[in-house]
């Protein structure tokens, strides 16, 4: 697929001043029973003599198709053409400068040209896709209450446009062969795989009874699937998990029963939360992360002035020390949703930096405050990016 390129100096990673123009992050692998028949001889390669010694993982939250993004989008483009990547511009350049990037798409997607449709189904319009990917992400997680609302059609036609765009995805299947496959991306000769779970699927049915279109959570079976990545040679595990209790930034009993169980587990590096629309805290485990919820990356609740119009960016560190790796650095960075058209994500503390914004300075202050008392509530003490 193509991504951004990567130097490495030193044995360490660059940052975004030393971006190159070599390089790239290959195919997911697949085992021996994947649609694609390639073997994964991951486990006894040997390791490159120019591995990174430090890889930098970016993670956002729901991107939920509300109507108004539409009117956004057909706004923001040109004869006739809709585009989302002004919507997420601001994000951009934190976007782009992780070594892997990965957005929450909770929503299925339509046929190009509809219908189109919001709440309490959606499948929202394929143009998104294309928009992450300009915006710098490298993978979409999948699973979500929502990951049935178009049926088995949804599910592959989400699945087929983001194949088609360049983005690699975990968390739902088109088939029981590719269910059985691990997302698994390389990135500069670091293999991290992305795990997809969700609690549930509003109560909807698994599409003519295919219960590997999507894995719901429960900590046996991602520890399961964990060893399975390792197995299969990822050196970084990171599971998605679809939880929480609606517009509560209070954590509820699956996440403070699970989290602790997922992070126990020496296959699993980092974990990561959606669903709540709002922020959640962050927790660290014996050195390990987990961010309970992430808000929405793009939305349109129209409560501008509600947490449900915040957001959170999240970064993650990751230091090699001979075949082990661990969490060196958490950061976040709060977001925030406008509501006049045309809608906007904003990176707080950038555009408070600008000292001038489409939003007002006390609304972009009160959404850095309220995030990051949300953040920090827990005793942990990610950096403010």
């Amino acid at each position: 697929m193509a991504v951004r390129r990567r130097a490495v100096l030193g044995g360490l990673l660059a940052g975004a001043a030393a971006m190159a123009t070599t390089g790239c992050i290959a195919d997911t692998y697949a085992d021996t029973t994947s649609d694609h028949g390639t073997k994964s001889a991951r486990t006894t390669e040997p390791k490159q003599a120019n591995q990174p010694d430090r890889i930098t993982v970016v993670a956002t939250g729901d991107v939920l198709l509300h109507e108004r993004l539409w009117t956004t989008a057909k706004r923001d483009g040109s004869d006739g053409d809709w585009d989302f990547a002004p919507l997420m511009s601001s994000v951009k350049p934190l976007v782009q400068k992780a070594d892997l990037s990965i957005a929450h798409l909770e929503t299925p997607l339509a046929p190009a040209g509809g219908p189109y449709h919001g709440y309490p189904l959606f499948q929202g319009p394929p143009q998104i896709a294309a928009a992450l990917k300009q915006t710098g992400y490298d993978l979409c997680t999948t699973a979500s209450n929502h990951s049935f609302d178009g049926g088995a059609n949804g599910v592959d036609r989400t699945l087929n446009t983001l194949d088609k765009v360049g983005l690699k995805h975990a968390g739902t299947a088109r088939s029981r062969a590719e269910a059985e496959q691990t997302t698994i991306v390389d990135v500069g000769g670091v293999k991290i795989a992305s795990l997809s779970f969700t609690f549930g699927f509003n109560g909807l049915p698994y599409p003519n009874g295919q219960t590997w279109r999507a894995g719901t959570i429960d900590a046996k079976t991602i520890a399961r699937k964990a060893q399975e990545a390792k197995d299969r040679g990822a050196d970084l595990v990171l599971v998605s998990c679809h939880w929480g209790t609606e517009y509560s930034s209070k954590l509820n009993d699956q996440q403070r029963e699970v989290a602790p169980q997922l992070l126990a587990d020496s296959n699993i590096d980092l974990v990561i939360g959606h669903h709540a629309h709002v922020v959640q805290p962050m927790e660290q485990f014996d050195g390990k992360w987990v961010a309970y919820g992430l808000g929405n990356l793009v939305a349109a609740h129209r409560e501008p002035e509600s947490t449900k119009a915040e957001g959170l960016v999240v970064r993650f560190t990751f230091k090699r020390d001979g075949d082990r790796w661990s969490t060196e650095q958490a950061e976040f960075a709060p977001l925030l949703m406008t509501d006049v058209l045309p809608v906007r994500v904003l990176d707080v503390r950038r555009e408070l930096a600008k000292g001038t914004s489409v939003a007002k300075k006390s609304r972009l202050e009160l959404a850095q405050r309220r995030t990051t008392e949300t953040v920090l509530s827990l005793g942990a003490a990610p950096k403010m990016l």
